[in-house]
């Protein structure tokens, strides 16, 4: 089974994929210009990758997590994907994602904490 997982933010889209067994491998983020944009972006890469499986992170409790599921679950519906698209609480996936990347590389906007975060998502998944 080939899953993909995203980490849907305002500015950036996080993304990991798992082709196989339980090796997880974050991608290149999708910078957001405007929703639409996004979508289709996220749509092609499904699409090229042959995804079976989509897991989106989303937010569980927490005062502001209400307005960003459903920010959430817009983008989600703005895809054309028809395969299974599951929710995978989120919490403190960025949080970890930055742990990760201490020391290793200047922090930086271009997404790779937010594809790791993508990554973590996927991982809490696949480990249910």
């Amino acid at each position: 089974m080939k899953y993909a997982s995203l980490d849907v933010g305002l500015k950036r889209i996080g993304l990991a994929i798992c082709l196989q067994g339980d090796i997880i491998i974050p991608q290149n983020a999708i910078i957001r210009k405007n929703r639409n944009q996004a979508a289709l972006e996220v749509d092609n890469f499904l699409k090229e990758w042959e995804i079976e499986k989509l897991v989106v992170g989303i937010p569980k409790g927490g005062s502001s997590s209400e307005e960003m599921q459903r920010r959430i679950e817009h983008f989600v519906s703005l895809l054309n994907f028809d395969k299974k698209i599951l929710y995978q609480d989120e919490y403190n996936s960025s949080v970890e994602a930055k742990e990760l990347m201490k020391g290793s590389i200047k922090q930086k906007r271009d997404g790779k904490i937010d594809s790791i975060a993508a990554q973590i998502i996927l991982q809490r998944y696949l480990q249910k």
